[in-house]
């Protein structure tokens, strides 16, 4: 059995280590909290109007990031004129 070599930011190591057993290693629990977890299984979990909600609030948030991210593009462009 091979093994990887995966980066994580700190605050996501920090969950797997809590979500660690004694006697686990990182392996262990990353099989353990994926084990047979496909998104298929949650497909409908949500009623269409919550659904829709969610998405408009992800369609939302994206727009605002976008436009955050063009924002300080455009004021390190000007700090270089």
């Amino acid at each position: 059995m091979g093994t990887k070599t995966i980066s994580l930011a700190d605050d996501a190591y920090e969950r797997l280590k809590a979500e660690k057993r004694e006697g686990e290693s990182f392996s262990d629990v990353v099989r353990r909290l994926t084990d047979g977890v496909t998104l298929e299984e949650y497909y409908g979990a949500l009623s269409d109007e919550t659904a829709d909600e969610l998405e408009e609030i992800i369609t939302d948030r994206r727009a605002e990031r976008t436009k955050d991210r063009r924002a300080r593009v455009e004021r390190i462009a000007d700090a270089f004129e």
